[in-house]
């Protein structure tokens, strides 16, 4: 068994939460600049000019990319050789507490639904655990504004509806989101597992690699159409119109009930945001 410090948890939190606002990934830049070439819009091209400068000017003065710093989202893999003696979700928050102070982010949690106080912290952070093997903690922090989330939905669709059933109701959704979620966006599908199982593996395909594909052959199949035909509805960088409403899409699957079909579509900004570690 291997000890791990909660304090090393702590620092690599705060870390975590600070270089994700600031520092944009060097994969989601690439795409970026590829989208740009790609823009057959001249404003759709100037839009995107503007991300990429903003994005670098954010990186290279140590500034938020963006004024929603979001709400936390982790993704915490603990090894079953890891020994810790003390909650582990409460240093995570503390990391949270801590980035969100030093690195002077909005703090963006309200306490309750109805009340909305503001927490003042930015905490709790939404944390998904699963627990692997080995003698190592991954934590991958994604702090997540409000502005994509909400156009994000679950749905629960019957086996009837089928492959055509799921890629209407993905085109439908970002058809309707227009310039809301700040376009190019990435889209996250999951399809299968319950209610709740879609909407974690709709986030968790927005986290995957920008360049990769799902290994699924009808998964794939589908992220290739549905890309292809986002492009073609004509929102544009931003939603000023043009050929790059999206980076990526990507489709996660899980087993799931004679049934049922439940369907999760997570949408990501052009930012994505996200940072992780090893320890």
């Amino acid at each position: 068994m291997r000890y791990i410090d909660r304090d090393l948890i702590v620092e690599n939190v705060e870390k975590l939460c600070i270089d994700a606002c600031y520092s944009i990934g060097d994969e989601i830049l690439k795409a970026l600049q590829k989208s740009k070439d790609k823009e057959k819009s001249a404003i759709g091209q100037d839009v995107l000019s503007q991300i990429i400068e903003n994005d670098l000017i954010a990186r290279e003065d140590y500034v938020p990319m963006c004024q929603d710093t979001g709400i936390v989202i982790v993704f915490l893999e603990i090894g079953n050789e890891v020994h810790i003696d003390y909650d582990i979700y409460d240093a995570i928050n503390e990391g949270v507490k801590n980035g969100y102070e030093h690195g002077y982010l909005r703090k963006s949690v309200v306490r309750h639904p109805f009340d909305r106080v503001n927490t003042k912290d930015n905490t709790p952070a939404v944390i998904h655990t699963k627990l692997v093997t080995g003698d190592k903690i991954n934590i991958l922090v994604a702090p997540k504004g409000g502005g994509s989330e909400n156009m994000s939905l679950v749905k629960m669709l019957t086996p009837s509806d089928g492959y055509e059933g799921v890629k209407k109701l993905v085109i439908d959704t970002v058809f309707n989101t227009k310039g809301k979620p700040c376009p190019p966006i990435i889209v996250g599908v999951g399809i299968g597992g319950s209610f709740e199982k879609a909407a974690i593996i709709a986030k968790e395909a927005v986290m995957r690699p920008i360049e990769d594909s799902s290994p699924d052959e009808i998964a794939k199949k589908l992220e290739d159409e549905l890309l292809h035909e986002i492009n073609k509805l004509g929102i544009g960088p931003m939603g000023f119109g043009g050929t790059q409403t999206a980076l990526a899409v990507k489709v996660n699957v899980h087993p799931c009930h004679i049934a049922s079909l439940p369907v999760a579509i997570n949408i990501q900004c052009h930012a994505a945001r996200h940072k992780e570690v090893t320890i």
